[in-house]
């Protein structure tokens, strides 16, 4: 074996050894972070196992079967976690759009590591940086940058999307509990997916008439459905960035989508959301269902939460509206992926985030 072929092996090992190590602690060092943006943006597979296994799992109801007690587990623990994304992994983590104490925090990262999008602080970073620069060059999930498939599931698996950058989120890597959960992001879908394997072997035991067992359990209430939840999570990377109508000319190609609305309890109005991302409610109009909002209004009357930021004055403007529908109007047809990669699209200036 050449000294070249020694030195390329030996690299591949070192990288599939820290692969292995990351699914424990994702936490980088910084000479990592500072490397890892100017690697290919390929996928990692040692480090995406876990994922694929996520997916996999699913093939499981093959030898579980299935029982309505489990189907119901399974789409209860969808929208029950749906909401964590978009109310806390988004609207709270990420743009900060009501307050609440340090012990509520605490408690509702623990509730979003139960959808496995890894920890808050992660994807507080993540789609900070995607509206800093959405269908630009650096968006990570653009599918005007990088084709549909992409924008979907294939960024995730990106070595260089792996780490948290936390100097970027300064205001929510002060707190060493979240940090904490960031950095492990396994503990507790583990503890999750365990807790669900349980509950299947009581009710096997103490409720049979229910018709489940710990394994139909696990696969349902933890495989089928989070693989669900990340799937309808992702639609607003690229669908919503594809189909749907424009109300606000935000420079980027977020649209509005009734049916995605309801498929992720909101987040389907992603143009609105753009163009004013510091408000709670995404849904700006009576007939725009919100059911995140709803839910984070009921819990703002018990006291948990507080300081909801409302809708701008300014997003009923007519004239504003009507600007954001005659450019969708007449905007050209998406460059060809090629083109795209070799930077031709302008930069578009985006407002930041403390002044939204």
């Amino acid at each position: 074996m050449s000294e070249t072929s020694s030195v390329t092996l030996l690299g591949r090992l070192q990288q599939a050894v820290s692969g292995v190590i990351h699914w424990l602690d994702s936490d980088y060092r910084a000479e990592e972070l500072l490397q890892l943006p100017k690697q290919p943006d390929k996928v990692e597979w040692v480090r995406s196992i876990p994922f694929a296994i996520l997916h996999l799992g699913c093939l499981g109801v093959i030898w579980t079967g299935w029982s309505w007690t489990a189907v119901g587990v399974a789409v209860a623990l969808y929208f029950i976690r749906m909401f964590a994304v978009t109310g806390f992994f988004h609207r709270y983590f990420s743009h900060r759009t009501f307050s609440t104490s340090r012990p509520m925090q605490f408690l509702i990262g623990v509730w979003c590591g139960t959808c496995v999008q890894r920890g808050a602080l992660w994807w507080a970073y993540t789609h900070r940086h995607h509206h800093a620069h959405s269908d630009d060059p650096e968006d990570k999930h653009s599918p005007r940058q990088h084709g549909f498939l992409w924008a979907h599931i294939g960024w995730i698996t990106s070595r260089e999307n792996f780490p948290t950058d936390y100097r970027k989120i300064k205001d929510l890597a002060k707190f060493p509990e979240l940090v904490w959960l960031n950095r492990f992001d396994t503990t507790i879908p583990v503890v999750f997916a365990v807790s669900l394997w349980v509950l299947g072997v009581a009710l096997h035991r103490f409720a049979p008439s229910l018709g489940t067992t710990g394994w139909q359990m696990l696969v349902w209430g933890f495989f089928i459905s989070t693989t669900a939840l990340f799937h309808g999570t992702a639609t607003i990377n690229s669908l919503a960035h594809v189909f749907g109508r424009k109300r606000y000319d935000t420079g980027d190609d977020s649209r509005n989508s009734f049916l995605l609305s309801l498929v992720t309890m909101g987040e389907g109005w992603h143009n609105n959301h753009h163009q004013h991302m510091g408000a709670v409610r995404q849904g700006f109009y009576w007939w725009e269902v919100d059911l995140t909002y709803y839910l984070l209004r009921m819990m703002s009357w018990t006291g948990l939460i507080w300081d909801l930021r409302p809708v701008p004055k300014d997003a009923y403007n007519p004239a504003k509206q009507l600007r954001g529908q005659l450019a969708a109007a007449t905007a050209p047809a998406p460059a060809p992926a090629q083109d795209q990669a070799n930077g031709s699209r302008p930069r578009i200036p985006r407002p930041s985030l403390e002044n939204s």
